[in-house]
């Protein structure tokens, strides 16, 4: 639950603070838990929603408009500048490295808040569309353009260090 946490709300303190939360939530409502679903998917859930509450109510610091991030395109629908090109190795083989993952790790934290959230909660934490877009209070084609719009910012964000070394 702990690593969640961290996941979603990238400040170790604070994901103490959303686990102790859920837990303490958790014990208070323990008495109408009916075992329709297993406990651990229950807390999952619990944890996931202490995470947005705090995401939502802690003070907003300035982010980077994902504009900035996304592809442009000409009016041909090409795209403008760098096309996207293959990557030296498959996605699979360059995860495995630790450089990597922590590179996927900063790029995901550079992402505005409500498009890494929809990112983590979908490709993280592999929540169905219906669920996340349940926890973040959205329409599930809100969140379907949101993680869209967050897989080409992270896919541009990643480019420059994963495109082809042939050169």
């Amino acid at each position: 639950m702990l690593s969640v946490a961290r996941r979603l709300v990238r400040d170790e303190e604070d994901a103490r603070d959303a686990v102790q939360e859920a837990f303490l939530s958790a014990f208070r409502s323990v008495g109408r838990f009916e075992g329709g679903s297993r406990l651990a998917t229950g807390l999952h859930r619990i944890v996931v929603n202490c995470c947005l509450m705090r995401i939502r109510t802690r003070q907003r610091h300035p982010e980077e408009p994902i504009e900035d991030l996304l592809p442009k395109f000409q009016e041909d629908g090409h795209q403008v500048d760098h096309p996207s090109e293959d990557w030296s190795e498959p996605v699979d083989v360059l995860l495995q490295r630790r450089e990597v993952c922590a590179l996927v790790r900063q790029s995901i934290d550079r992402l505005p808040e409500t498009y890494r959230t929809a990112l983590v909660l979908r490709d993280i934490e592999e929540l169905s569309t219906e669920e996340a877009a349940g926890l973040l209070g959205v329409t599930e084609n809100a969140l379907k353009i949101r993680l869209h719009r967050a897989r080409q910012a992270l896919r541009t964000l990643l480019d420059p260090h994963l495109r082809g070394s042939a050169a």
